[in-house]
């Protein structure tokens, strides 16, 4: 069975007749020609498929097309402005925060959902007790590596994926690049 749906993905628009068997991830490779995510472990369990789904990340090999209808969908290829790439694009390239390259989509997706997490004022495992319900999370570089968990990097680049985010992290706390923090909270589309 197949069954039509609408999918915003990058701020483009695509009407579609989807299977209902079928993944967001297939149809964001197979359909849509959008392979910035990958096909890793096609259980949820590697993040290479992350891509974000109305602002929160999210394993598109475990989510099917037709259950997406109306969702504003974001992967990496839809980052970038023009020609000018995201703030966590430039520091994964300015540290060298990736090896083969296999997994960096979705951790580069993954990142900006974490960002966001954060600032939205959702707790990780390593948030304090203390922490005040709702407040933005200090995010910390324990922060980021349990809230980046969920991505592997077969190749090892942990430290400086961690780094960049750092830097993206730091940069949105003191204002540089006018535009940084709307468009590390995905914002800017």
């Amino acid at each position: 069975m197949r069954s039509e749906v609408i999918l915003r993905v990058n701020g483009t628009t695509y009407t579609l007749a989807v299977d209902h068997r079928a993944t967001l991830l297939d149809v964001l490779r197979e359909r849509l020609d959008l392979t910035g995510a990958k096909k890793g472990c096609d259980h949820g369990q590697c993040g290479a498929c992350t891509v974000l789904v109305d602002g929160r990340r999210a394993n598109s090999c475990l989510l099917l097309a037709v259950a997406q209808d109306g969702r504003h969908l974001t992967t990496v290829e839809g980052l970038a402005d023009g020609l000018r790439l995201h703030p966590l694009q430039e520091a994964f390239l300015a540290r060298d925060a990736l090896q083969c390259g296999y997994c960096t989509p979705g951790q580069i997706c993954s990142a900006l959902g974490a960002l966001r997490e954060a600032a939205d004022g959702f707790p990780s495992y390593v948030t304090p007790d203390d922490a005040r319900s709702g407040a933005p999370v200090e995010l910390t570089d324990d922060e980021i590596r349990e809230r980046m968990s969920g991505n592997l990097c077969r190749c090892g680049a942990y430290p400086r994926i961690v780094e960049a985010v750092g830097d993206v992290r730091d940069a949105a706390a003191i204002g540089d690049a006018a535009d940084t923090g709307r468009r590390v909270a995905g914002e800017a589309q």
